[in-house]
């Protein structure tokens, strides 16, 4: 359980939240899905009393899945200490992820009514499978009301499902007495599973006093970098619909020889593809794997663009850092990104998989350092405006959980 809080107000006493989250860092994936861990220690530091599990697969004695064993039993992160009950996955996942989802509903019960000092005031899922899946067992059995939160895989990957995979997730967002989602355009989508007065957005958000803009021309100077190069960032996955080929064919078209491209990775069948494709460039390009988040936010500072050109996206975490560090983004106008990026404000959209537009988009935008820098203080300024901050989404989060609480 949860020992720092927050001061609160008489009006408002703490509640006790179960959150679940098979994506989770732990000491051996420790980039995995931050913004689950930043969700939960947002929502933490309003003064819940918070339980958290991260249900993890048992390891199998070789090969590449054989490092889960190494996740702890219980490691604390933040303001808060993560469980990680064991749950049996089924392989191939195209054709077993059903019997994954059965293991962890039956597995978690169980470790939570063991563990933890029950029932719950409500149950925090950060998406509907596995995640709310799991919990349905433990909700339905002390009568506690589930809250999941999507960031889009399980709802834009519906369809991929087998039909018992979809039932299953029918089933979870029929008992859920709310569906958040990270943007507009994925509630939209949530609306069509289910009534849409449950549907909300709730985004996340990042905190620009992580962000030392001041060290600027410092931290340029300690990378390397010469004060009349421009530094182009990705920072995702290496994947195809990360848009990741057209990145490389955009920077090859790129004839001019003041660029520095920085790419950091996490994950991604295109990883040595991409890093074969940067180091054949003429311009000077990094790679980093699996980088500290402290790092990435330095990076994030030092940019003088960020470039992602997805092919979908819900509301891009590294959007949210972009616009705290003050640096323009161009990216796809995709998905929930024209949510964040201000067309010509704040940044360019571009239309995904087209890399001639990429390269001319590129070319205009680093001709011009003086608009860069106005849409990079325009993006800090709309997140600021639109209160995008992990302390606004704790917040945020707690007033719907009170709120279905209290129904």
């Amino acid at each position: 359980m949860s020992d720092e809080t927050t001061s609160q107000s008489d009006s408002q006493p703490s509640y006790r939240v179960l959150g679940c989250a098979t994506e989770h860092p732990s000491h051996v994936f420790p980039v995995r899905t931050p913004f689950n861990q930043r969700s939960f220690d947002a929502l933490n530091r309003t003064g819940v009393d918070l339980d958290v599990v991260s249900p993890t697969p048992y390891a199998p004695p070789v090969g590449p899945f054989s490092e889960y064993r190494r996740v702890p039993k219980t490691e604390r992160w933040g303001s808060y200490e993560v469980h990680y009950p064991r749950f049996l996955y089924a392989l191939p996942k195209r054709y077993l992820y059903h019997y994954s989802g059965r293991s962890v509903r039956k597995r978690v019960a169980r470790y939570v009514e063991r563990t933890f000092e029950t029932p719950h005031d409500v149950v925090h899922t950060c998406g509907f499978y596995l995640d709310g899946y799991g919990v349905l067992t433990y909700c339905r059995r002390h009568d506690i009301p589930l809250v999941a939160l999507s960031h889009a895989g399980d709802l834009k990957n519906f369809d991929r499902f087998n039909d018992t995979v979809q039932s299953h997730i029918r089933e979870t967002i029929d008992y859920a007495s709310a569906v958040l989602t990270v943007s507009d355009e994925l509630a939209d989508l949530a609306r069509t599973f289910t009534d849409a007065s449950k549907v909300e957005t709730l985004p996340i958000g990042e905190d620009p006093e992580k962000f030392p803009t001041d060290r600027r021309a410092a931290i340029r100077r300690e990378l390397g970098i010469d004060p009349d190069t421009k530094l182009l960032l990705y920072v995702g996955r290496f994947e195809k619909e990360k848009g990741v080929r057209e990145l490389a064919a955009a920077l090859e078209g790129l004839d001019r020889t003041d660029v520095s491209v920085a790419a950091v990775g996490h994950g991604g069948a295109l990883r040595w593809w991409f890093l074969d494709r940067l180091g054949e460039l003429r311009h000077p390009a990094h790679a980093y794997w699996e980088l500290d988040p402290v790092a990435v936010r330095r990076l994030q500072v030092a940019a003088d663009l960020l470039v992602l050109p997805s092919y979908f996206e819900a509301r891009p975490t590294v959007i949210y850092e972009a616009m705290a560090a003050e640096t323009p983004v161009l990216a796809s106008n995709v998905g929930g990104i024209p949510e964040m990026v201000v067309d010509g404000e704040t940044g360019v959209l571009v239309p995904p998989a087209d890399a001639a537009a990429l390269t001319e988009a590129l070319d205009h935008l680093l001709d011009d350092p003086d608009r860069l820098r106005e849409m990079g203080a325009a993006g800090l300024q709309r997140l600021l405006d639109n209160e995008w901050t992990w302390t606004r989404h704790g917040e945020r989060l707690a007033a719907v959980h009170r709120r279905v609480i209290d129904a």
